[in-house]
């Protein structure tokens, strides 16, 4: 499974550019970047294997299975690609969890006392409009401070917006993730369409922004407090294993069962560096 390849290097690069674009879909922030992922490898016949682990024995099994199948459907993009296997590690239903995204089952049919109601494609859903208002919180503060007066970002277009220039590399970077998801949502595609509108494609007015991002405050606040919480469970996990210690601690979200599974605690992980894994 470990045997170097002639374009191993190439190809172990391109499976980690598609994880990269994997997030947390609580924190929308990238599973490398936070650490999900310990270790990429590659075998002799276009299989991919992904091992990676969460801060906790104990997080939730619908956050752990949605992000398996986010990595698999990523990774599976690439046409050199035969099979992807994401393998989740030191987790309470790891075993349910890596089976059930291999053998493509839902997750209600992976983990059935997991899954009181709903979908997981709601549960994406609710996430999805959490990072787009995450997003769309940083670009109009970023607006705010080069300059722009509420009417002007109300009232400015996509053409407008494409054209602005931050000064800022992780601004820049937001304002390419925000627009990213005004597209995919058709929010706006033209030049002449607003650049700012709520998730549901309602204009922004001047006399109701001030609330509008009092309430984007809040999301941003409770997701930027559930990352530290994960770093912290993280960095603390890593500390135990490194001195030998049990890995199951305490569970932060109240235990398991099918409550873990209606908790909106999207814990995440810090392991290996990329540069490590991919050795």
């Amino acid at each position: 499974m470990d045997e170097v390849l002639p374009h191993r290097d190439g190809k172990t690069s391109e499976v980690w550019d598609r994880l990269s674009l994997v997030t947390d879909p609580e924190l929308d922030e990238s599973v490398t970047e936070l650490g999900f992922v310990e270790r990429v490898t590659i075998d002799n016949d276009g299989g991919v294997d992904i091992v990676f682990r969460l801060p906790t024995y104990w997080c939730s099994a619908n956050f752990a299975f949605l992000m398996a199948d986010d990595m698999r459907r990523a990774v599976s993009t690439l046409p050199w690609v035969r099979e992807a296997r994401p393998q989740l590690r030191d987790h309470m239903v790891a075993e349910e969890i890596n089976r059930g995204v291999r053998e493509g089952k839902s997750f209600a049919e992976a983990l059935k006392e997991f899954a009181p109601g709903g979908s997981l494609d709601d549960l994406r859903a609710k996430f999805r409009r959490k990072a787009f208002e995450r997003r769309q919180e940083v670009i109009i503060l970023a607006l705010r401070g080069v300059g722009y007066e509420d009417p002007e970002i109300c009232r400015m277009n996509l053409g407008t917006f494409n054209e602005v220039n931050f000064g800022s590399e992780e601004v820049t970077r937001q304002k390419a993730r925000y627009r990213e998801l005004l597209v995919e949502r058709g929010l706006a595609r033209l030049p002449d369409d607003r650049a700012f509108v709520t998730y549901e494609g309602r204009s922004l007015k001047r006399h109701e922004l001030a609330s509008y991002l009092q309430r984007l405050r809040g999301v941003r606040i409770n997701m930027e407090f559930n990352s530290s919480l994960c770093r912290g469970l993280l960095a603390a996990r890593n500390r135990e294993l490194e001195g030998g210690h049990a890995e199951r601690e305490s569970a932060p979200c109240g235990g398991c069962g099918s409550s873990c599974a209606e908790r909106s605690n999207g814990l995440s992980v810090r392991t290996e560096k990329p540069s490590v894994a991919r050795a």
